[in-house]
């Protein structure tokens, strides 16, 4: 006799393909969460960097690498043409004023100075003859004074005898007139010679000035002329450090031509070139710092030259008290250059997020620190360490400042 089989239900001849369609069901459920639901990215604490958002004096200025230039650079030009005979001084060498650098030749300098000092020659044969011709004019006119003088006084006594002849009545009255016309006569042109003597010794004292002007001027001329010889070594002007420019002997070098440049080594600046976004914000007067060695050497900027290349400018900074111990042209120094005075403000340390971001949002961590979501900030002004924070987070907040070319375009960062 058969015994019936009693029928099993309809879930247990089915489970497994229950199992199956609730496992893809889930499947389906958790692939929508993620689709719809915020996307996440896991990372580990210890490959990120988190920074607290605090309220603290923010200093704008800009960090720059200067170069040690002399403060001053004097050009050393030739002031005679000619070509070169001799390099004296080296690249580099310490000169002291007056020191010769090179020499230079010219045979027209030489045969127009030889020239000049015949010319000089003759002028003084003719200024001695002058004065020659001045003196025996001179001499000419006392004796005719002389002469004049002595012919006076001896009218004088022919009338005086004339008179005492007249009164002892052997001379007549017409004869007493006579010898007195006579002496009146001789009187006014002894008078008038003496008169044109003083005259002549004025004029010729007035012409010896004339002439020993003139001779002074023409021997000015041959001692200018005689240096051109002279200018024909070019010497150091000031003491420093001579930088020669590219001249071979037998060069023909004109007058006024630069040939090298002495640097002054007993103050320094320090040139630099900055960002063209700082352009309209640095200007003369502004102060900095240099940090050498643990200490702070302050500057300010002495120049602003005008001129953008390469989408940067140029400044000069001149050191305003002590510097470093060994400074040296051509080494180079970090520079901060202050763009205003500190401000209380809300400020976040530097980070990658804001070349990813562009400083338009940062991930905030929760207060557990588990996770971190995105919120949209305002960032204002920067500096090399920090950006100053116009909205979006507060004092105390904690935030992701790196890490972010991984995160890709997620909302939520799960910390692990």
């Amino acid at each position: 006799m058969d015994i019936p089989l009693k029928k099993r239900p309809w879930f247990v001849r089915y489970r497994y393909y229950l199992l199956a369609a609730l496992a893809f069901v889930s499947l389906l459920a958790y692939a929508a969460t993620l689709a719809l639901g915020p996307r996440k990215f896991r990372v580990k604490k210890a490959d990120v960097q988190i920074a607290r958002v605090e309220k603290a004096d923010f200093l704008e200025y800009v960090d720059v690498e200067g170069i040690v230039h002399p403060l001053m650079t004097v050009q050393v030009n030739s002031l005679e043409g000619g070509h070169v005979d001799r390099i004296v001084g080296e690249e580099g060498d310490m000169v002291e004023p007056g020191d010769t650098l090179l020499v230079l030749k010219n045979p027209e300098v030489e045969r127009s100075i030889a020239d000049k000092l015949g010319e000089l020659e003759k002028q003084r044969i003719e200024h001695r003859r002058q004065l020659l011709e001045i003196d025996r004019a001179r001499l000419t006119l006392q004796q005719q004074s002389l002469q004049a003088e002595y012919e006076l006084k001896r009218l004088e006594k022919s009338y005086a005898l004339s008179r005492e002849e007249f009164e002892m009545g052997i001379k007549s009255k017409a004869e007493l007139e006579v010898a007195a016309d006579e002496y009146e006569y001789k009187a006014q042109t002894t008078r008038l010679q003496q008169q044109n003597l003083r005259h002549d010794s004025v004029m010729g004292i007035i012409q010896r000035e004339l002439l020993q002007r003139d001779m002074a001027r023409e021997e000015e001329a041959a001692r200018r002329e005689a240096r051109r010889l002279d200018n024909l070594v070019v010497r150091a002007p000031v003491a420093g450090q001579l930088s020669l420019a590219d001249i071979v002997p037998g060069q023909q070098v004109g007058a006024g031509v630069r040939v090298g440049d002495v640097k002054i080594l007993d103050r320094f600046k320090i040139h630099a070139a900055l960002s063209e976004y700082y352009v309209d914000r640095i200007t003369a007067g502004l102060t900095a710092t240099l940090q050498y060695q643990e200490q702070r050497y302050p500057l300010k900027v002495a120049k602003v030259w005008p001129e953008v290349k390469d989408r940067s400018f140029e400044v000069d900074l001149v050191f305003t008290d002590s510097v470093p111990d060994n400074v040296r042209l051509g080494k180079s120094y970090r520079l901060q250059i202050e763009l205003g005075q500190p401000e209380q403000t809300l400020v976040l340390p530097r980070g990658n997020f804001y070349s990813v971001t562009g400083g338009r949002w940062i991930f905030k961590l929760n207060a557990d620190g588990t996770a971190a979501h995105r919120v949209d900030i305002g960032i204002g002004r920067q500096n090399p360490r920090q950006y100053e924070l116009l909205e979006g987070l507060q004092a105390g907040d904690r935030v992701l400042v790196t890490g972010y070319q991984s995160f890709g375009d997620v909302e939520e960062i799960v910390l692990e």
